[in-house]
Order: C-alpha cells, then sequence, then structure tokens
C-alpha cells in the first residue's frame, strides 16, 4: 500500500507545478528585482482567500537561498488577519518566471509568473498550474485603470475566466 502511495505522489504532485498548456513564464526574470511586497489587485478566488480583502504578498530570501513568503489578508467579516508563511524556489532556470511554492509542508504548487513590467517590477500577471489560479499583483494596492483593463484582457486571450474575477478591495489604514 505504501509503495501505491509513494507512485501515486510521484505521478500526480508533478502536475502541481505545471504550467498550463499555452502560456510561458517570463524570460529574463531577475529575483532580487521581484523580492518585497506585492498587492494583490484581481485573482480567481479559492478557499485559502475566501472573504479576503487587502491581500499582499511579502518575499525575501531565506537563509537556504531560497523565499521566505508571507502572504496576508484581511477579513472585513471577521475583523481578523489572516498570514500564512511558505517559502518557493525556482524551478530549473532562475531567470525564468517559474517558482514552486510551499505552505504545507512537501508539497508545492505552482507559481508562474507569465507576464512582468520588466522595466520597473511594478505589476506581474501570475497564474498556477492550470487555468483556475490567476493573480493580478501590483507594487502599489492601486493600479491605473487603463493598465488594469489591459492585463484582464490579455488574461481573458491566455484562457483565464475572466467574469469569475474578484477585484480586491485595499482600505488605507490596513497596511
Amino acid at each position: 500500500m505504501k509503495n501505491i502511495f509513494l507512485f501515486l505522489m510521484f505521478i500526480f504532485l508533478p502536475g502541481c507545478v505545471g504550467i498550463p498548456k499555452g502560456i510561458s513564464p517570463v524570460k529574463g526574470f531577475e529575483l532580487q528585482r521581484y523580492l518585497g511586497t506585492w498587492y494583490e489587485i484581481v485573482r480567481l478566488d479559492h478557499s485559502f482567500e475566501k472573504d479576503l480583502d487587502s491581500v499582499s504578498a511579502e518575499y525575501s530570501i531565506r537563509s537556504d537561498g531560497g523565499i521566505r513568503v508571507i502572504n496576508r489578508g484581511f477579513n472585513p467579516k471577521t475583523g481578523k488577519w489572516k498570514q500564512a508563511e511558505g517559502k518557493a524556489y525556482s524551478v530549473k532556470d532562475p531567470h525564468v518566471g517559474r517558482l514552486k511554492v510551499s505552505f504545507f509542508g512537501p508539497f508545492y504548487g505552482a507559481y508562474n509568473i507569465i507576464d512582468l513590467d520588466q522595466d520597473q517590477y511594478s505589476y506581474a500577471m501570475v497564474c498556477g498550474p492550470d487555468r483556475s489560479y490567476f493573480w493580478l499583483l501590483a507594487r502599489r494596492p492601486d493600479m491605473p485603470e487603463s493598465l488594469k483593463t489591459d492585463l484582464i484582457q490579455k488574461a481573458g486571450e491566455l484562457g483565464f475566466d475572466t467574469k469569475k474575477l474578484i477585484h480586491v478591495q485595499h482600505e488605507a489604514g490596513q497596511f
């Protein structure tokens, strides 16, 4: 039984750090420039972010050379902050925007940077292993509406269901 479980883990877990067919991660990625705070602008909702506003992610270098990830969001229904700490590592080439991230022990998920303002590192489009995971991030809790519209349109052209996007609210004083 143990061997069957291990076999199934090796078959299915690599798919968790995959990238959707027809989508490519950015090249010329510079981790040092990506570090710091990012704010969610829009996302496809999942249970781990249910009802959260003022969502941000803080990236810093770990002592083992990986990336420390602190995700944080405010639930206005409960009046409480929710925070999770994880770790991330490059997948294969560190100059390609493709990371694997874990918040649960040895289990990793895909963090694919599929569009990035490579001049200023002011915005990023990120997806998971399939098209049900999508985030539009920015260095500020807001983004020019025209840029947001253009990036959401691009996400739609890549096959993400933009009608289901959650527009994340950021309240002053919640940071």
